[in-house]
């Protein structure tokens, strides 16, 4: 069963905080207040049928019955059953955007771009192993898996480290590398199926970032 999903603000945490990007697509207009609040409760409804049921059984139905509302309000708000999953990660992934945008040491600024690279991929890791059944629910379809916004976030937050570490002229295709082992398809295929530690992934993680970042003899 995938750990609870972190409390829904009833409103920003911090108005100013530099979060890059949504999952969801934002409001075109700030919600009004119950309508913000009708928003939450839909959410922590969702979010206690998962804990309770797991991702697989939640469904549109479920989630206006558990909020005592119509079926129609759920679709209006969320669209489909995937608006909805990629709802209830929004607040997740803004959290951990955040953390490692403006957050302490190493994650956030502070530390050698190589430390950060190290605990950006162990957070990732952690945090997709704990919701991974909503992780792998709410994952796009192929063609969109790579423009994503929460894939384009962290890809351009990789590219940024690379380019710190001065180990390479293609940062691009070796961030692509570097995200391809915290894929959540990957990551439940290691944990689930071959029954590998996270403790094993998280050191293979910091063993491939530093062969990534090894200075390369130059050409004569």
């Amino acid at each position: 069963m995938s750990q609870p999903l972190p409390p829904f603000p009833k409103r920003p945490e911090s108005p100013g905080e530099p979060v890059l990007m949504q999952l969801t697509a934002p409001e075109e207009a700030p919600l009004r207040a119950d309508a913000a609040r009708n928003r939450a409760r839909l959410l922590e409804a969702a979010a206690r049928l998962v804990e309770e049921q797991g991702v697989t059984r939640l469904t549109m139905e479920g989630v206006a019955c558990a909020a005592a509302v119509g079926k129609g309000t759920v679709f209006r708000r969320f669209g489909d059953r995937t608006g909805l999953l990629m709802a209830l990660l929004d607040h997740t992934e803004q959290r951990f955007q955040t953390a490692f945008i403006s957050g302490p040491a190493p994650l956030g600024p502070g530390a050698p771009p190589v430390e950060r690279l190290h605990a950006f991929g162990c957070h990732t890791l952690r945090q997709t192993s704990e919701q991974l059944d909503l992780y792998l629910a709410a994952e796009p379809e192929v063609t969109r898996r790579f423009t994503s916004a929460p894939f384009r976030v962290r890809f351009m937050h990789v590219c940024m480290l690379l380019r710190q570490t001065g180990s390479g002229p293609d940062t691009e295709l070796v961030a692509q590398t570097l995200m391809g082992y915290l894929d959540p398809a990957l990551i439940g295929h290691l944990t689930r199926q071959r029954g590998m530690p996270l403790e094993r992934l998280e050191a293979g993680w910091r063993d491939l970032v530093d062969r990534s970042v090894t200075p390369r003899p130059r050409s004569v």
